[in-house]
């Protein structure tokens, strides 16, 4: 996304949703700006990660809408909204388990229009960025919870996004990485990068968020 105010804003505004008649989700309004963490907090079964795949255009609210730097973005698919900056990380693991983790990371460049020399700029920033120099050449089957995470959050970084989207991002992570990857996220709200997080643990996520 180019032009436009800065800093930039992604917000939601009276998002509903519901599933076989039962609303999950009922007039929700968030917003995120550029270097900010926000974080969505509350119990399993809360609807937060509905929340995300609405925002992040895995699926269609009923009513409300989400906007991008105040442009409605709320009908556009997810890879449109990919490419306006939104990168998004589900709780659930999404390496390539039978990758190394530059493959994993090439897998990602790939699917972008860039010369050799800028995927190779882009994998090298985001394996260093992240601590991921010593496991490059593992295969992601091997590695900690931790470093799995480091992985996934390196692959939504090649994109040079302007929001990040994480869905329990501690979930199923030893204490020492919590304490890593919540350092990593401060790290990105330094670089400009909007952060919105959801966690039912509230103390993990209180601890870094705005």
């Amino acid at each position: 996304m180019s032009g436009g105010p800065w800093p930039l804003t992604f917000a939601s505004q009276g998002l509903e949703k519901s599933y076989r008649g039962r609303r999950v989700v009922q007039g929700v309004s968030l917003a995120v700006q550029s270097g900010e963490i926000v974080g969505l907090l509350g119990p399993n079964g809360a609807g937060k990660t509905t929340v995300f795949d609405v925002m992040v255009g895995l699926t269609m609210p009923d009513k409300g809408d989400v906007l991008l730097g105040g442009e409605l973005i709320t009908q556009l698919p997810m890879y449109q909204r990919a490419r306006r900056g939104i990168g998004y990380l589900p709780q659930e693991s999404s390496v390539f388990r039978r990758m190394t983790v530059e493959q994993n990371l090439v897998a990602i460049l790939e699917l972008m229009d860039l010369s050799n020399d800028q995927r190779e700029e882009r994998m090298e920033t985001a394996i260093m960025d992240l601590g991921l120099d010593h496991v490059r050449n593992n295969k992601a089957f091997t590695l900690s919870g931790g470093e799995r995470r480091r992985v996934e959050i390196a692959r939504a970084l090649v994109a040079r996004p302007h929001f990040l989207m994480l869905d329990e991002p501690f979930a199923g992570i030893d204490p020492i990485a919590v304490s890593d990857i919540q350092s990593i996220v401060r790290g990105l709200k330094g670089r400009g990068i909007g952060i919105l997080i959801t966690d039912h643990n509230v103390q993990q996520t209180l601890s870094i968020t705005d």
